[in-house]
């Protein structure tokens, strides 16, 4: 293949966007021989591909192949891996950090932080013995709207996002030429965290309903009183408008009622904070407070466990979490253009999924998405609430049967659950078909059983709900299989199994407490 059959082929069409990119001015790169060379703006340059904008369109082209002419030309000796990402303050602030000094300590690199301002700030990874730093991630602290915005804007390569990407930003990112940000190769879950309702430690209330939440948000509810409390004003401390976290308030707890959150209604008392950190500050100091914080930015607050009226309640806990057996579960995102990051961006990428990366995940207060196995001793709350829920459509020999099964085997904490209205996977139950198909290629489930156990909710016939979650249950099994390489799973013993109505996990008087009985678990053995 000659030099330009070569150059084009590694070529790919982009829009004009980029992140860091080098001056805008013109370059000239020269095959060896001199015999083909490409002109235009130089867009970018990531220490092995050059971003060309050329009256082909924009080309990215190896750089090994080429030399390159012009005064915008870049210092391959001194190059600088520079990468900004942009997004939620939670994971600006507190996760990304803690997944950059991790990386540098794998790559035996120093992690160098430099605040530049109130919003930004950047570590220089520095090898040791080497002056001049390897790479420059930059951070800006902001919200998750803003860092979709900084992505359309050139001014950001990668999105930190605590909730998934809304139709219209998807679409503008698509007119940008930025790409399907919800292709696969384009998004991922990060780590998980949740909506958490908080008041003060001195606060009576100790369990609040999702209706009752809503009608927070709403402005409905305005005094204590009308919780059981005292006779005084509620003040509800929300994240910033922009925020992921408030997004998905309002998208969970308000849009199944068509309501609409109410900052101006009478006797409303709604406070915004920019930073989602300071939401349970806010409501720690407030003794008439409430407010809707993530799971790892909690204290100094106190959670609230989430009720229903046939009294089953759930808490926020990392294992619920994990399950997505907690109703307002929230996936946080990373979003990448479909252009070429540089090459310690890409094996920064790679490292955040990797065992060592869960572990920092972790400790940095999140949740992260390695599976666990859960024994069915440990699972004695969700078989009582089995047996205080059956009734005659779900009788005691049903009951005896799922516990028969199930009783040799342990749960794994990898779970699947379905968009609202739909048999479509929901964001972390996508993720969660890529590692375990990735699990079951690497051999972690080697001569060990897998059954894929299908439940449903309570609405309709129980026979109809037995077949409907059969068939959710293989419809996973399938997505599994057909994402791991053609062989390799046949050294696993994979089963699909129904139980139904039988295991409810919240109650079935509203949507939420629907989505979250209707599921796929994994049971291992």
């Amino acid at each position: 293949m000659t030099w330009a059959r070569a150059a084009f082929c590694a070529a790919f069409f982009l829009a004009l966007a980029g992140g860091s990119p080098a001056s805008s001015q013109d370059i000239t790169l020269r095959s060896p021989d001199g015999a083909v060379e490409i002109s235009g703006m130089l867009l970018g340059f990531d220490g092995e591909f050059y971003r060309v904008d050329t009256k082909f369109g924009e080309l990215t082209v190896d750089g090994s192949g080429v030399i390159c002419d012009g005064p915008a030309c870049p210092n391959i000796d001194t190059y600088v891996a520079e990468v900004l990402f942009s997004g939620a303050s939670s994971m600006t602030e507190v996760l990304l950090p803690a997944l950059v000094e991790g990386f540098a300590r794998r790559q035996q690199m120093e992690a160098r932080r430099i605040q530049l301002d109130e919003t930004h700030f950047l570590y220089e990874l520095v090898r040791e013995g080497v002056e001049r730093p390897a790479a420059r991630f930059e951070f800006h602290v902001t919200t998750t709207d803003e860092g979709f915005a900084d992505l359309l804007a050139n001014e950001a390569d990668v999105v930190l996002a605590s909730r998934e990407i809304r139709p219209e930003e998807r679409q503008r990112a698509m007119e940008s030429g930025i790409g399907d940000l919800t292709e696969p190769n384009r998004s991922r879950v990060l780590a998980l965290d949740a909506l958490v309702p908080v008041v003060t430690l001195t606060h009576p209330l100790r369990e609040i309903s999702t209706t009752d939440l809503a009608r927070l948000l709403s402005g409905e509810i305005t005094n204590w009183a009308l919780l059981g409390g005292p006779d005084a004003p509620v003040t509800l401390h929300l994240p910033a408008a922009g925020s992921g976290l408030s997004q998905a308030a309002e998208d969970r707890l308000l849009r199944p009622l068509g309501a609409q959150p109410d900052a101006d209604g009478p006797g409303a008392d709604i406070r915004r904070h920019s930073r989602s950190g300071d939401v349970a500050r806010a409501v720690g100091d407030d003794p008439f407070g409430i407010g809707f914080t993530g799971f790892a930015e909690i204290a100094p607050a106190r959670a609230l466990t989430l009720t229903g009226s046939c009294g089953f309640s759930l808490s926020a806990t990392r294992r619920t979490i994990k399950t997505e057996d907690y109703p307002l579960t929230a996936p946080l995102f990373l979003y990448l253009p479909a252009r070429r990051l540089p090459r310690m961006a890409r094996d920064f990428l790679a490292y955040t999924r990797s065992d060592p990366a869960q572990i920092v995940i972790r400790r940095s207060g999140f949740v992260d998405q390695a599976p666990e196995e859960i024994p069915i001793n440990d699972q004695g709350d969700r078989f009582a609430n089995a047996l205080l829920a059956a009734g005659p459509e779900i009788a005691l020999p049903e009951l005896r049967a799922m516990t028969q099964a199930l009783a040799p085997l342990a749960r794994l904490t990898t779970s699947f659950r379905f968009e609202p209205g739909s048999a479509r996977l929901d964001a972390q139950s996508r993720s969660n078909v890529a590692q375990l198909a990735g699990a079951i290629a690497t051999g972690t489930y080697d001569t060990r059983r897998l059954l894929f156990a299908g439940f449903s909710d309570g609405q309709g016939p129980a026979a109809d709900n037995l077949r409907i979650a059969e068939a959710r249950a293989g419809a996973v099994r399938d997505a599994v299989l057909a994402a791991v390489e053609p062989g390799l799973a046949d050294r696993v013993d994979i089963g699909v199994a129904a139980f139904g109505e039988a295991l409810p996990m919240a109650c079935d008087d509203s949507d939420w407490g629907r989505g979250v009985n209707r599921r796929v678990e994994i049971w291992v053995r």
